[in-house]
């Protein structure tokens, strides 16, 4: 197959110049040029960091840049750029074409002929099918160009194993809210939108609410200031955004009481108020590995062994929640309320480790019998793999504790209540 018909896919449409070219949108003329001005992404851009040292040191190595929309991968490619002083080159897979990729190849290899080099940036590079992505190889390992993909998704499912090879990947993690309000306060200082004056509320609540995604926050500004006589307020803000504002306080009551309210629901077994409470919080912007933490410790707390499907369910969720992210996690999260909300209820788990705690508080920890102990310090351990049944009647609890009974199965543990009823005749304590 022609390296050409790879790239076989209808023509990019031609750039609108002049009267009718649209304006540059605000994200576009607020794009950082230097590390200086660029916001986020500490983690790899830290002093020291391989990648800083190779932008500051102007040698910039091909690689692959993943994270969410809005956090300035595009920004950091034009950035890496500039350092070396090379050539820009940029194209989206998902609308280059045969001419397009041949184009960029043919001019990097007449820059490369006068020592210049070139930086291709592929947005959306995992748009690029196998083949496609194969065909970029020879260029990337003789250097012609230094390939910097751009993706949202994990390259290592979307990019094939010989381009990775030849690249370093990359993980831009969404902005914070407090970064996204600095890029938000420099469009002001920069006089971006002209005499309209913007409420701090209205700012603060496109930081909150653009789910991390900057180029989403200064475009909801730009249109806010645009259709605005002379003051953007908080509402004039929210429909330029589309979203309504949700009145949660992540650091206040809000934040508790609606985290409490999805608790009390959850354990009252109503699916449709769990789920209520979970929106809530998700369209305020919650942490979702603070809901999945609070869905492993119900699982436990308040179902516990009247079914230990619930904290798999959960602990799966969180698992979710860290390989996924938003928006897809809330799924995973619907689905773990849903299940946590229909769920038999016990707290019996609960009350034996808070019986138990508090007997070890009040009467201090005794030591074990002598046959329970480690090594040769043990003398005389029964094992109870050698009876029938796997029992035995040796003491297993201190002598202060043989008769305490810190675990009450309660009767969604009816199964668990039969089975330790026959284990504790079979070991000679009785019924109790």
């Amino acid at each position: 197959m022609r390296m050409d018909s790879l790239f076989d896919q209808p023509e990019a449409e031609e750039t609108v110049h002049g009267e009718n070219a649209p304006a540059v949108p605000l994200a576009a003329r607020l794009r950082p040029t230097t590390l200086a001005e660029f916001v986020g992404q500490e983690h790899l851009l830290a002093p020291g960091s391989a990648l800083r040292v190779a932008i500051e040191q102007g040698k910039p190595h091909s690689m692959i840049l993943h994270g969410p929309p809005g956090s300035g991968k595009t920004t950091l490619a034009r950035i890496i750029a500039a350092s070396a002083a090379s050539a820009f080159e940029e194209l989206s897979a998902v609308q280059a074409g045969r001419a397009e990729v041949r184009a960029v190849l043919e001019r990097a290899r007449e820059r490369s002929r006068s020592g210049r080099g070139t930086i291709f940036f592929l947005d959306e590079i995992h748009r690029f099918n196998k083949a496609q992505q194969d065909a970029l190889l020879p260029a990337v390992e003789e250097g012609l160009v230094t390939l910097i993909g751009a993706t949202t998704e994990n390259p290592s499912f979307e990019v094939n194993r010989a381009l990775l090879s030849r690249t370093r990947s990359y993980e831009l993690g969404e902005l914070t809210e407090e970064q996204v309000l600095v890029l938000l306060r420099r469009a002001l200082e920069r006089g971006e939108c002209g005499e309209v004056e913007v409420d701090d509320e209205a700012i603060r609540m496109l930081a909150a609410r653009c789910d991390g995604d900057a180029r989403t926050a200064l475009g909801a500004l730009e249109l806010a200031c645009k259709t605005a006589n002379d003051r953007v307020t908080l509402e004039q803000a929210e429909d330029a955004l589309q979203r309504r504002v949700i009145h949660y306080d992540k650091a206040a009551d809000s934040h508790y009481d609606t985290i409490s309210a999805w608790i009390k629901a959850t354990r009252g077994s109503d699916p449709d108020a769990s789920l209520y409470y979970l929106a809530v919080m998700l369209e305020a912007g919650e942490d979702p590995r603070f809901i999945a933490r609070r869905m492993v410790i119900i699982a436990s707390e308040d179902i516990g062994n009247a079914d230990p499907g619930a904290l798999t369910v959960a602990t799966a969720s969180a698992a979710a929640v860290d390989h996924v992210g938003l928006p897809e996690c809330q799924f995973a999260l619907a689905q773990a309320a849903i299940y946590l909300a229909l769920a038999p209820k016990s707290d019996a788990a609960k009350r034996a480790i808070g019986a138990a705690r508090a007997f070890v508080r009040e009467q201090g920890a005794s030591p074990p019998p002598v046959q329970l102990r480690s090594g040769g310090r043990g003398q005389g351990y029964d094992n109870p793999h050698r009876h029938p049944g796997h029992l035995s009647a040796q003491q297993l609890a201190p002598d202060d504790a043989i008769d305490e009974r810190f675990y009450q199965p309660d009767e969604a543990e009816a199964e668990l209540a039969d089975r330790l009823r026959r284990i504790r005749l079979d070991r000679g304590l009785g019924e109790e």
